[in-house]
């Protein structure tokens, strides 16, 4: 899902931005008026995907790691060894 809504954000500038440069407006002025109408579009348009996004990022962070890496067991092993001292 994060894909499309990439993709769709993406599109929301760059099509606002190619019709600016075709009508003549300066390359900078261009770019910061289609930057801003891409955000409004994407805070009208794309509400439930970004609530779809944010909540599968949401999820990803908070599933817990069915086992712990090396790394993570090493350094437990170091702490635990530190703590014997």
């Amino acid at each position: 899902m994060w894909v499309y809504y990439s993709v769709y954000r993406v599109l929301m500038f760059v099509v606002p931005l190619v019709i600016l440069l075709l009508l003549g407006i300066e390359g900078w002025l261009s770019t910061l008026i289609a930057a801003v109408i891409g955000l409004c579009l994407s805070y009208i348009f794309l509400r439930k995907p970004r609530e779809s996004v944010s909540r599968e990022l949401y999820e990803a962070r908070r599933r817990p790691s069915p086992r712990g890496t090396r790394d993570e067991e090493s350094g437990d092993a170091a702490d635990e060894r530190s703590h014997d001292n």
